[in-house]
């Protein structure tokens, strides 16, 4: 068929077909071997011209295996023949440990398609496409596969899927009649007809920077605000009489600064009970009574203005005022291991705007009120309940808790958001991964275990926004960056890339792109998708719906590939309008009630002492010793009543699949 090379560069060869030949088959797309003495270089067909085939040069088959990327070109007088059946799997992969069925060839008669399953899951990866392009039932397909390739075993696989949409529940449902060791859970801010658990996030696992994500901090200045307010929240929920000497403390410190400015007592007055208002103790307020020699006064009778101005028991008010304030106070850090709650948040910012003078300085008095309604706004508003946690939990086992319950290991745990604003979604996105992030980077043994998270309508997320700017990082760019060796792996699923984080785009090493049309999302990935070709941008325009073009590490050659339907399906498909209007069966956008058991409703924070396999620690029990038995013996550690210090080794948990894989 093919007579010899007329012209060679560096990326492609021009050969001839021979005199005479009819072609009878469809040669674009179809993959050549140059084939001299010492080398085979593989080619694809990507552009005809009379008795002229143009082909770009994918790779070379070195000792039976197929490399990517050619630097030896093959000769003027190389062999040029068509891909043998027997070479096929060279380019598409074959059915061996590490990798999994993706889909099939359109080109090779539905040859199967493998994925290196190390290189896509070890890295960060993207998945893009137009809505309707079959982005969510590919998604489906590779992680239903994942779990019924005879060849893997992910028993240890920790998934977090986020979900903006609820459109996977339906489609991992049935995980556990795969295989009895393999369970899927489902989180969400709205019940899915019955099925789910509760979202709930201890507001003191928040940080700094989570709060200022969570308050819509925008200027520097205001952040002092949140970290003093942080600071005051672990000190109040000190047990002991520690939280009111300190808060005393703080109000006879604010009182003193107010007497000895040169404001008219009227105003002094006027201050001072407006800081008592807010902030208060039993001790210290406006009616406690203050003994004087022979006879008692209440607090507010002593700001009585004489004649001349002042206050009438000025000596009596200094002096009382003076004794609650404690100069060790003053260099005193919070021993943390406590318990506190959004009303706590609160009060805590209440005492650090009068101690340090917030509301009395005109420059910073905007800043203040603004932190100060924006805080109470969400305690009274309806975010309010996915903070409400009795029961106190470390990081560690907070992040145990969602993926260990009821002694069943969770390989894929899915977190629905589809009834909050994106904003909220978007700041409880982060600190999910920031909780994350944080724990792998603590592991001794780096990267042991590892955490794939799955983002849905990533553009709504991880965006170019002003983190960065604001707290110093996007917790979405850090991972992006640093997390891989730490074993916290991203994956984004967008059909609207150009609205992605240029940073987290960047380091995706593994791409599967369904369909786009539209112009700048286009341009968009051939500007920031590192080694993607015209050739790529090309193909991607003319593909099927459920047909993607996959290429990166995962994948020794872009190869064109046909998704098999999941089964069962997301919720992703259009609404049957025909069908509708015509009186026919209502579409069912909501995933169906499973016919098993109900999953535990409860919060996730407060699951019981078996499901948690470390002890939650009741408020009422917190300055107390108290000894439970674990079903899944764990170090436990308790470093005193006011300072519990649990340690859970999620790696001794996790590891430990003879204690958890149920017996059959």
């Amino acid at each position: 068929m093919f007579d010899k090379i007329v012209y060679i560069s560096d990326r492609s060869a021009n050969v001839k077909l021979k005199e005479g030949t009819a072609v009878t088959i469809n040669l674009m797309n179809l993959h050549l071997i140059f084939e001299d003495k010492d080398k085979k270089i593989l080619g694809e067909v990507d552009d005809m011209d009379g008795d002229i085939v143009k082909a770009r040069f994918l790779g070379e088959i070195i000792n039976g295996r197929l490399y990517g990327g050619v630097i030896r070109k093959p000769s003027l007088d190389s062999t040029i023949r068509v891909i043998t059946k027997e070479e096929i799997p060279l380019i598409v992969g074959e059915s061996k440990p590490g990798f999994m069925p993706l889909g099939v060839s359109p080109f090779y008669n539905d040859f199967p398609v493998y994925m290196n399953v190390n290189s896509f899951f070890s890295n960060h990866f993207a998945i893009f496409g137009n809505s309707g392009s079959g982005k969510s039932c590919g998604v489906s397909r590779i992680i239903q596969n994942m779990f019924h390739d005879k060849n893997l075993f992910p028993y240890k696989s920790n998934i977090i899927m986020f979900d903006s949409s609820a459109e996977y529940y339906n489609a991992f449902r049935n995980l556990n009649e795969i295989n009895p060791n393999f369970h899927y859970r489902f989180f969400s801010t709205n019940e899915i007809d019955g099925v789910g658990e509760k979202i709930r996030v201890p507001i003191w696992l928040l940080n700094v920077d989570d709060l200022c994500l969570l308050l819509q901090i925008t200027n520097h200045s205001q952040i002092p605000i949140i970290e003093r307010m942080l600071k005051l929240a672990l000190i109040f929920s000190e047990s002991g009489d520690i939280s009111k000497q300190y808060k005393n403390h703080l109000i006879a410190k604010a009182v003193m600064t107010i007497l000895y400015t040169n404001e008219t007592a009227a105003n002094k007055r006027n201050e001072i009970f407006s800081i008592l208002a807010s902030c208060s103790t039993d001790e210290f307020n406006l009616e406690a009574p203050i003994q004087g020699i022979g006879y008692t006064r209440k607090f507010r009778e002593c700001f009585l203005i004489d004649g001349q101005g002042q206050f009438s028991e000025s000596v009596l008010l200094t002096e009382y005022v003076s004794s609650f304030i404690k100069e060790e106070f003053e260099s005193y850090e919070p021993k943390g291991g406590n318990y506190y709650d959004l009303d706590t948040l609160e009060k805590a910012l209440n005492f650090t705007l009068i101690s340090e003078g917030w509301l009395r300085n005109e420059n910073t008095y905007g800043d203040a009120v603004t932190i100060r309604v924006r805080l109470h706004s969400l305690i009274i508003g309806e975010y309010a309940k996915y903070f409400d946690v009795k029961d106190y939990v470390t990081q560690e086992q907070y992040l145990s808790s969602l993926l260990i319950s009821d002694s069943k290991k969770y390989q894929l745990v899915n977190i629905n958001f589809d009834d909050v604003d994106d904003w909220f979604a978007k700041v409880i996105t982060k600190v999910y991964t920031r909780i994350i992030f944080a724990f792998a980077k603590g592991l001794k043994d780096r990267g042991s275990i590892p955490f794939n998270i799955i983002v849905e309508e990533a553009h709504r997320y991880i965006q170019n926004d002003t983190d960065s700017f604001l707290i110093g990082y996007n917790i979405f760019d850090r991972v992006a960056k640093e997390g891989r060796k730490y074993g916290v792996l991203l994956g984004l699923i967008s059909q609207r890339p150009v609205e992605l984080s240029d940073t987290v785009i960047s380091q995706c090493s593994s791409f599967l792109i369904f369909k786009m049309n539209h112009p700048t999302d286009v341009e968009y990935i051939r500007k920031m998708v590192p080694n993607i070709s015209d050739e790529i941008i090309e193909k991607q325009k003319t593909l099927q719906s459920g047909t993607c073009l996959g290429f990166g590490m995962a994948f020794t050659i872009p190869l064109i590939v046909k998704l098999k339907m999941p089964d069962p399906e997301p919720k992703s498909g259009n609404c049957d309008v025909v069908n509708i209007w015509n009186g026919g069966v209502k579409n069912n956008t909501t995933a169906p009630t499973i016919n098993q058991p109900t999953q535990q409703s409860s919060p996730v924070i407060t699951p019981s002492v078996p499901s948690m396999n470390a002890p939650v620690i009741p408020m009422d029990n917190l300055n107390q010793k108290k000894e439970i038995e674990p079903l899944i013996t764990v170090p436990i550690k308790a470093d005193g009543a006011t300072n519990i210090n649990n340690s859970l080794n999620i790696n001794d948990v996790i590891n430990a699949p003879d204690q958890l894989i149920d017996e059959e």
